[in-house]
């Protein structure tokens, strides 16, 4: 029988694989503290304040700080117990991670890593700058539908990576320092730093007993480029999102020494070209299973970017929706999307592509929900780590709600609001407010973890 407090336990259960990332015991057991802490505090997510949820209030606080800032500890394998424990639950033919980068904004002028990059929330007549720090997210895409047929995909971080720009040269370099600049980005930039990560997760799989599935990686228009489709790879496939407008071709006809042919033609083009058909696959996609248009081209070349590696084009119709019953039906835009692997079938791509979504809503939970990056940090190794250790907590509470709840809602949960009656996926604030209350009547699990919660300790934290 399920009782309150299992979302606690599992939880607990997935965090004692922090244990060995840290080379002494007693600092894992800070980090599964201070994690707790910034899950189920109020208010602005601070270090101080994820402390004085705990009732920490009147202990010396300088380990929890050195945790970040002294000591030596991979931020990535912290992510390991949740790849490792989420893995049984992607079924089908590829482990699906999508990859996105996100920022997160800071006012601080000393943080040495920030910089002034493009503001995502700009309007599309204007270009606005924000001051912030930029991060590299992968996430697993566990795909319950295949499962429970009802039921909506779950993304589960993995990696959360800061992805710093090279400061530029200033007015009074030489041109040796403006040359050196020039050749650095072309080694640091998110391009890069994208393959180096997927190295890493691609790795991390074969840790986890996965040395025979394929990964494919899933992203938007931004990893559509050069650097990473000349990426080659063992058992890794790539999966984005492509312009309307580029210029792709096939093999030149056997018996011509040029290798691509002549002529070249966009995705746009297919999509309008009449005499190629168009095909339906059946996708899982908004809480139901909707039937997709879609052409596919296997064996296509993208001279300038991939060169000689063959790739496919994918190309999705608009689908219709409308804003109420009755109402006249609105069309989206078409996708476009270029593929590594031109053997496979369409519909496991198109349906990586539409469960891709489900990052937008991590990133949406971990600022507003968990305010990722509220921490004031300034310590060069501090402000990477901290922000990965409250993403590894947040991914390690998602997995332990999939596991008790079966992503479902039940009793244990508060009744819902009037305007959200009709959500069955418990949310990330669903499940804190089930962890908060579970941590406030669990006196033991208190007592092993040297803490003291309670809702008078919270609301203290919140409005200091």
């Amino acid at each position: 029988m399920r009782t309150a407090s299992m979302l606690l336990a599992a939880l607990l259960q997935i965090l004692q694989g922090w244990i060995p990332v840290f080379a002494q015991s007693r600092s894992g057991h800070r980090a599964i503290s201070q994690a707790i802490g910034s899950i189920i505090s109020l208010g602005r997510r601070t270090v101080s304040r994820s402390l004085w949820a705990l009732g920490k209030q009147d202990q010396d606080w300088s380990a929890d700080y050195k945790l970040h800032a002294r000591s030596v500890w991979n931020a990535d394998a912290l992510f390991q117990p949740v790849l490792q424990r989420a893995l049984p639950l992607c079924l089908g033919p590829y482990v699906v991670v999508a990859m996105d980068d996100t920022r997160v904004r800071k006012t601080g002028r000393k943080i040495l890593s920030a910089f002034y990059q493009r503001d995502p929330l700009s309007p599309k007549f204007r270009f606005n700058l924000m001051w912030g720090l930029r991060f590299l997210q992968m996430t697993l895409l566990v795909p319950l539908y295949r499962a429970q047929p009802h039921l909506s995909p779950r993304s589960l971080p993995i990696r959360f990576q800061e992805v710093p720009a090279l400061k530029r040269p200033g007015k009074k370099a030489s041109e040796a320092d403006r040359q050196a600049y020039r050749e650095a980005i072309k080694l640091h930039n998110l391009s890069q730093h994208s393959i180096g990560t997927l190295r890493g997760v691609r790795q991390s799989l074969d840790a986890a007993g996965a040395t025979d599935r394929p990964l494919l990686a899933v992203g938007d228009a931004s990893f559509c480029n050069r650097t990473i489709f000349r990426l080659q790879l063992q058992k890794l496939h790539l999966l984005t999102r492509t312009r309307k407008d580029i210029r792709l071709c096939y093999r030149a006809p056997a018996g011509q020494r040029a290798f691509y042919a002549a002529e070249k033609f966009t995705p746009e083009q297919i999509r309008q070209d009449e005499s190629r058909p168009w095909q339906t696959a059946i996708i899982f996609h908004g809480g139901q299973w909707r039937e997709v248009r879609y052409k596919s081209l296997p064996d296509i070349y993208w001279q300038t970017g991939a060169r000689q590696r063959a790739l496919r084009l994918l190309v999705v119709a608009p689908i219709p929706y409308s804003s109420a019953k009755g109402k006249r039906k609105y069309y989206r835009h078409p996708a476009f999307l270029l593929t590594t692997d031109v053997t496979a079938q369409a519909e496991p791509l198109l349906q990586a592509y539409f469960d891709r979504w489900q990052i937008e809503v991590n990133h949406r939970e971990e600022k507003d929900t968990l305010g990722v990056g509220q921490a004031q940090l300034r310590n060069p190794n501090a402000i990477p780590k901290q922000p990965a250790l409250v993403v590894a907590a947040y991914s390690a509470l998602l997995l332990a709600g999939i596991q008790v709840y079966d992503s479902q809602r039940t009793t244990d949960f508060p009744p819902l609001p009037k305007w959200r009656r009709n959500a069955n996926r418990p949310s990330c604030l669903d499940l804190i407010t089930v962890l908060r209350r579970d941590l406030a009547q669990n006196r033991t699990t208190q007592a092993t973890l040297g803490i003291q919660i309670d809702w008078k300790t919270l609301g203290l934290a919140a409005a200091a």
